[in-house]
This record gives structure tokens, C-alpha cells and sequence, in this order.
């Protein structure tokens, strides 16, 4: 989302968190498992085209649902967490609720993924 400030355009501040650090992500989850709140955490890599269509659609929710949590892990950086949830295929979106995966939405389905994020916000 961009902004017009005197001529200029802005970027807005990312409202997702990137974890580049296992134990920095697990505390994390840890403290989010002890509360009501939806995360959807974006499994990516670098190198992966169809992710990179779904950054912006990301971005969007973020900004659009203020109430949910939007996460980005970076397979190749945090293997282990990827293992963990049985991340087979990318872009993974799962949605987590108190430390369970509520759903969970693979490849570029922008309405999918919307609908799921409306459901289980509640």
C-alpha cells in the first residue's frame, strides 16, 4: 500500500513479521498459542515465483485485517519450522489458532485464502 505525501509516494510500514531465527520464531509461537488470536504464517522461498505473486496479496490482508497476525518464514532459512508444519509445496499458507493449524491453503488462491482468513478470525 502506498501513500502521496507532498508528491512523494510512501510505503507504508509492513504489518508481517519475518522470522529469521528458530528460537526467536518459537518464542513467539509460544506466546501467540496462549492467546485467542489468528496467525497466518506465509511459507516462501526466495526463489519461488509463485510466492512472490502472493507477496502483495499478503501485504493487503495485513493491512485490510488488523485483528489477525501475518507471519513470513523463509524455508530455506528455517528448515526445521518448515519440517515441522509439513511444508511439501509453496506458497503454504497455514492458519493457526492456539498453537493448531485451524486451515491451511497451497499455491496462489487469493479468494481461498480470504475466505479462510474471514472464517477462522472469529
Amino acid at each position: 500500500m502506498a501513500m502521496v505525501y507532498g508528491g512523494r509516494t510512501t510505503s507504508l510500514p509492513s504489518q508481517v513479521l519475518t522470522f529469521h531465527s528458530s528460537a526467536k520464531w518459537n518464542d513467539h509461537f509460544d506466546a501467540l498459542k496462549q492467546t485467542n488470536k489468528l496467525m497466518v504464517v506465509d511459507f516462501t522461498a526466495s526463489w519461488c515465483r509463485p510466492c512472490k505473486l502472493m507477496d502483495p496479496v499478503v501485504q493487503e490482508f495485513a493491512a485490510t485485517f488488523r485483528d489477525v497476525e501475518f507471519v513470513k518464514i523463509d524455508v530455506d532459512e528455517l528448515m526445521g519450522v518448515a519440517e515441522l508444519f509439513q511444508v511439501q509445496g509453496m506458497p503454504t499458507f497455514m492458519l493457526i489458532k492456539k498453537g493448531k493449524v485451524a486451515d491451511k491453503v497451497v499455491g496462489v488462491k487469493k479468494e481461498e485464502l480470504q475466505r479462510l482468513i474471514e472464517q477462522h478470525r472469529k
